[in-house]
This record gives structure tokens, C-alpha cells and sequence, in this order.
């Protein structure tokens, strides 16, 4: 029974490149089904690639094959990497830090070195800079379809090896919550931080509280101001910033039918930092 086969990169669509990548998987098999989990990832962002795996991937049935492809080093040493994660779905993928998140908070149990001679599209041998295309859309068809077993796409490799970004932790010190912005909820502009819930809780903050919230950018503060922790949008009025739990358990901050991002001209990843902490009640 064929797996599904999920493609992501930063090609976006504009040209024939995803195209191709869905022309090689289909002549490996014509049966196999095809999804593309993004390919509007920023260009060389390989940050917001391993985010966007740990943001999908769960909700994917054992066995599915993922392919990422954001892979500014094509053609140079580094090296291409097949993962199995502990929640038994398959990546295959420069390895560059692209693993960076499932590593951390979804758990790699396997991992193979991918042998570029062996898994490689035929008649592509002096092609050195579509890999998505000629080797990894390639040996994702046939891992998927079964015409190949995760044994043997190349020799085994460590899992601790694997290329992992730096990544900070949310914190709570003295009241005060530290975190990153680790990427943008791009159609909406609302801010996606690494601050998980459960810190709030630690905090004593509930629903309702009014929090201070500051936003920096490497030693420079971009913004500062009060909002309300609410359960959803509907907690706020109309352009009134808000902060609330996202789909994945972290905290968001957002301007209720706005961008903030846009609004301030905030950005994402380990530069961006954000602090809060409960507002002190005022009595008259």
C-alpha cells in the first residue's frame, strides 16, 4: 500500500520547479498520492522549514514521507539525510538543521545518510542543483511506495548527528517570561512565539489578566505596550493587540483583524525576542 508522499521547499510555484518534483515522484508510481505541505518558505530560510515539519507533521499518518527542501548548500559537502521520527513518519532532507525542531520536541529514532549515487534519478548524474528533484522527490516516490525500505536509502547515521540549529528556551524568572518569535502566521501577521502555556500557568496568569508585553530585536526595543491574555479573538475589539494560545500550544500575540507584524514591522526567529509579565492592579 503506497504512504503519502508530503512535499515542502522554497521554490514557491511561480515556476516549473514543484512541478518537475511531482512529474519524477509520479513516473516512479502514478498511483502515489501527493501533498505539498508549503512551498512559500522565505528563500534559504531553513529556521522556518524545520518549524513548519514540527507545525504538520503529527497530524500525518504512520509512514508518510516528507520531503523539505530549503537547501542553500546544494552541491557543496553537506550532507543529504533520511530521519525517522518516534512518531514513525520519514524526512528526507539536507541535512542542514532542517531537523532542528522534530529533533527536539518529537524525537528522531533512526537516521540514515542518503546515498546520492544509488538514490538518484536516472540520466541526472551532471545535475548538481535540483537535488529536490533528482534525488530527493526521487527516493521520497519510491520510500513511499514501498519500492525501497528505509534500509536502503544509504548507511546508518547517528541521530545525535544530525545538524542541529541553535535554539533558545522560553524561560520564567522572577515573574518574568522570556521567549523568541520563532516564525510569523504569515497570511495574518500574528506573531507565533516558543513560550508554551504552561509557563503562563507558572506565572499565575489566567484569562482576563492584562499583560506587559515588550518586543526586541537583538539589543533594540521595537515594542512595548499592555494587552489582555484571551481564550480567541473575540476577547478584544476590532485593532486592539491581544495575547493567546496558538494551535500548537504557544503563545501568539496579534492585533484582532489586523497584522501586526505589519503594524510594527516585526520579523521572526533567534533575534527576535519577546518578554512578558503580569500587569500589577492599580487601585483608587
Amino acid at each position: 500500500m503506497n504512504q503519502a508522499l508530503v512535499l515542502q521547499s522554497d521554490f514557491g510555484i511561480s515556476d516549473g520547479a514543484v512541478s518537475a518534483m511531482y512529474g519524477v515522484a509520479y513516473s516512479v508510481n502514478k498511483d502515489l498520492r501527493i501533498f505539498d505541505l508549503t512551498h512559500d518558505i522565505p528563500p534559504y530560510n531553513i529556521w522556518e522549514a524545520s518549524y513548519r515539519l514540527l507545525q504538520t507533521i503529527s497530524y500525518w499518518p504512520e509512514g508518510t514521507v516528507f520531503v523539505s527542501v530549503v537547501d542553500p548548500g546544494v552541491g557543496s559537502e553537506r550532507r543529504s539525510i533520511v530521519a525517522k521520527t518516534a512518531n514513525q513518519k520519514y524526512i528526507i532532507t539536507p541535512d542542514n538543521g532542517t531537523l532542528t525542531h522534530l529533533y527536539r520536541f518529537v524525537g528522531i529514532t533512526e537516521a540514515r545518510i542518503l546515498d546520492e549515487e544509488t538514490n538518484r534519478l536516472p540520466n541526472s548524474g551532471e545535475s548538481y542543483t535540483f537535488h529536490g528533484r533528482d534525488i530527493y522527490a526521487y527516493t521520497g516516490a519510491r520510500l513511499a511506495s514501498g519500492i525501497i525500505a528505509f534500509k536502503n536509502v544509504g548507511p546508518e547515521s547517528e541521530p545525535q548527528s544530525v545538524v542541529k540549529l541553535p535554539m533558545p528556551i522560553a524561560c520564567l524568572k522572577e515573574k518574568r517570561i522570556t521567549g523568541i518569535i520563532e516564525v510569523l502566521d504569515v497570511r495574518f501577521g500574528n506573531l507565533w512565539t516558543n513560550i508554551h502555556r504552561s509557563l503562563l500557568k507558572e506565572a499565575g496568569i489566567q484569562y482576563g489578566d492584562r499583560l506587559k508585553v515588550s518586543i526586541g530585536n537583538g539589543t533594540r526595543q521595537v515594542y512595548e505596550n499592555m494587552m489582555t491574555f484571551g481564550k480567541s479573538f473575540a476577547d478584544s475589539l476590532v485593532g486592539e493587540p491581544l495575547v493567546y494560545v496558538n494551535s500548537l500550544d504557544n503563545l501568539g500575540v496579534a492585533i484582532n483583524q489586523g497584522s501586526f507584524a505589519s503594524a510594527y514591522h516585526i520579523g521572526s526567529g533567534t533575534n527576535w525576542t519577546m518578554t512578558l509579565m503580569k500587569a500589577e492592579k492599580k487601585y483608587y
